[in-house]
């Protein structure tokens, strides 16, 4: 991959889309929705799965600083109990963070340049904590996922999540998608039929691709230093109205279930959906 002679991006850059929002919203199944388009996704949850893996130093960071009560039987990480502890406790979320978002941050910026060299057309990283932990700023676009609290309530009681669980995780997020939509290039709800939301969706990537490679010539390339802090817009000069008309509308469909987990408490699928 050249870099123009005008000092612009490489030639031929994959577009960057940043994909978060709340928890059961549907930001996996979005991101299932590019990926039969073509682009390639990185899913910071299960990155944060594999860098606290028996045998990896986040691991021993994480039992060092909570207890040994956190350890399975085979050494695996107790994410269900270190979730509601941290959940009901900022100080305590606050400080597996610190230990944990370092080293997910390495893999994620290593998995970006994978993809990159794979020569995918798009590349749509998937992080409930992308604004906050400045990975917005290597990313082109930033689609916010969201939906009626109703909704999100009934798909994480599909997954099996209790009732009390599911709400400490809700209430931990707070107005998430409130928060980040000033940030957010494109808002993509998932509320009603499944079937409008993937044209929406599918539309949205074209034009999101479309505005990439016209400006891909002349736009600066987003440094991949994962301390970098801030978002970078489209570079389509979208301002907040340009945006809210690109507003999605539809509903979550069903996608297979992920190998992994993330740093702590999301539990298995009993079912298909994920958000």
């Amino acid at each position: 991959m050249t870099r123009d002679e005008a000092g612009g991006p490489p030639v031929g850059r994959a577009l960057r889309i940043g994909l978060t929002g709340p928890i059961g919203c549907g930001k996996t199944t979005v991101a299932g929705w590019l990926a039969a388009r073509g682009a390639q996704v990185v899913d910071a949850d299960g990155l944060a799965h594999r860098a606290t893996a028996p045998g990896e130093p986040a691991l021993e960071a994480v039992i060092a600083r909570f207890g040994e009560a956190f350890r399975r039987p085979d050494g695996s990480l107790d994410r269900a109990a270190l979730g509601r502890l941290v959940f009901s406790d900022p100080s305590a979320l606050g400080d597996l963070e610190a230990i944990v978002h370092p080293a997910v941050r390495r893999l994620i910026v290593a998995a970006l340049a994978q993809a990159e060299e794979a020569g995918a057309p798009a590349v749509v990283l998937e992080a409930i904590k992308l604004v906050e932990s400045g990975l917005a700023a290597v990313c082109d676009e930033v689609w916010v996922v969201t939906c009626r609290p109703q909704d999100q309530r009934e798909r994480l009681r599909s997954r099996g999540w209790p009732v009390g669980d599911a709400e400490q995780r809700i209430a931990a997020q707070g107005d998430l998608a409130a928060r980040l939509q000033p940030v957010a290039t494109r808002l993509i709800r998932t509320d009603g039929p499944p079937e409008a939301a993937e044209r929406a969706v599918a539309a949205a990537y074209e034009k999101a691709l479309a505005a990439h490679t016209a400006g891909a010539r002349t736009a600066p390339d987003p440094d991949l230093d994962p301390a970098q802090a801030g978002v970078r817009r489209s570079d389509d000069g979208a301002g907040p109205a340009d945006r809210e008309a690109r507003r999605v509308s539809g509903a979550e469909m069903e996608s297979p279930p992920p190998p992994s987990a993330g740093i702590a408490g999301r539990r298995p699928r009993r079912d298909a959906q994920r958000g």
